[in-house]
């Protein structure tokens, strides 16, 4: 073999080799495409996706809830009575937190930019892992951060409790970054959200900072409020929060005086309401959960993407209270509310393929970014197949360009290490 040719074939062959490794071709079927994570380096967003938000799924492509949940349109149970007039946001849920049944809904599994609903995950997962009589002190971070704040002062010592209370009745950022920092930080609490969300069943939802503020990638949708709520309303201490009318926040001798903070639900007076949690930024829009309860039968809602104007989302959540509390329970749903993982059916591989489990992408991985090998998986056998075939063949290649233009020598074997990961990326901005 002449050298130009040899040269030439390595060449193509490891071009071919990088092909195959990248293929989407090369995921057997059956297996699951990674979860979507943020994309910390990527520009902040400052407005919804022109194209609107893009639609989630569970394992395998599963439409979690039932399939009558794979829509961007509006379902409703048969023999209902009709919709509301005013429900202008893109999406929205109202079901039975008792039965799990879905009485309505609007792009119910639609990956919407959060806002400060967030926080009911916040609460969710870190309620249970923090002591509330822990005393967090404040800091100048806490002071400076972006958007809605408590009025933390640095030098001031605030219990976790109160945190609580402050994080969801003044949907206060500051108090969000003191609960993560007192749990070790942004990233440990943001990974524990993700991995609550996961065992809720909510795999519409990617955190990526623990008070909502807006990231490249960050999720939830509504079907996903309405699991993280009707958690949170069933249990007396996360309950109690979101019930609590007012809180004394204790002033800094010389920085601040003590002052005290009024709960910010819109829906306060709602009878029967169990607590709500508002949100907004330019991403997101007007975001809004809540629950109620008549008559033994409780009802959850959530609203997204929706503007104030003709109605705000929480006008628009009671409307969608009172609606489903006249459906007769007796009509079932167009889908259910799951309880956990568990009861999400993940779907049967295809000639002998192994699904792969829905876990968490890797950190700085932007979502829809293509899958990464796995070692573990499918995937990973085809690529370390045809790795060690490709390298063969371009190794043979080489060796026998080598002897037509020396003598042969004793072949050398050598290694390659992975390419080195590029920097990470710097914290969003924005409430």
């Amino acid at each position: 073999m002449r050298r130009g040719q040899g040269t030439r074939l390595a060449l193509l062959l490891a071009v071919l080799l990088v092909l195959l490794l990248g293929s989407p071709a090369l995921a057997a079927p059956g297996t699951a495409a990674p979860r979507p994570t943020v994309d910390p380096a990527a520009p902040t967003p400052t407005a919804p996706p022109p194209e609107g938000p893009p639609q989630g799924s569970g394992p395998g492509g599963v439409t979690v809830g039932g399939g009558q949940l794979d829509t961007r349109g509006t379902v409703v149970v048969d023999g209902a009575p009709p919709l509301p007039d005013g429900l202008a946001a893109a999406g929205w849920l109202v079901a039975d937190a008792g039965t799990g049944d879905v009485l309505a809904t609007r792009d119910p599994h639609g990956r919407f930019y959060p806002a400060s609903t967030l926080k009911t995950l916040t609460l969710l997962t870190l309620v249970h892992r923090l002591d509330p009589d822990t005393v967090v002190a404040g800091t100048a971070e806490d002071e400076a951060v972006e958007g809605s704040r408590v009025g933390m002062v640095a030098g001031g010592r605030y219990p976790v409790s109160l945190l609580f209370e402050a994080m969801v009745l003044q949907s206060g950022n500051d108090a969000a970054n003191a609960l993560a920092r007192a749990y070790g930080g942004a990233e440990a609490t943001v990974q524990a959200m993700n991995a609550t969300a996961l065992e809720l069943g909510a795999f519409d939802t990617v955190a990526g900072t623990p008070s909502g503020l807006d990231v490249a990638g960050q999720s939830s949708s509504p079907y996903d409020l309405a699991l993280v709520f009707r958690e949170l309303v069933a249990d007396p201490v996360t309950a109690a929060v979101l019930t609590t009318p007012f809180a004394q926040v204790p002033g800094v001798e010389g920085r601040s005086p003590g002052f005290q903070i009024q709960n910010e639900n819109p829906l306060a007076g709602y009878p029967g309401g169990l607590g709500g949690k508002t949100g907004f930024t330019d991403a997101a829009r007007h975001t809004f959960v809540t629950a109620a309860e008549r008559d033994g039968r409780r009802l959850v809602v959530s609203v997204m993407g929706t503007e104030n104007r003709p109605l705000r989302a929480a006008d628009q959540a009671a409307l969608l209270l009172d609606w489903g509390f006249a459906v007769p329970p007796s009509l079932g749903g167009v889908g259910t509310l799951v309880r956990s993982a568990a009861d999400v059916p993940v779907p049967a591989a295809e000639d002998g393929a192994v699904p792969a489990p829905s876990a968490a992408a890797p950190a700085g991985v932007a979502a829809g970014a293509p899958p990464a090998a796995d070692d573990d998986g499918p995937r990973g056998l085809w690529a370390a197949v045809l790795g060690a075939a490709a390298v063969a063949v371009v190794a043979a290649t080489l060796t026998g360009v080598r002897r037509a233009v020396r003598r042969p020598a004793p072949a050398r074997a050598g290694r390659r290490g992975p390419p080195a990961p590029g920097p990470a990326g710097s914290p969003s901005r924005r409430r």
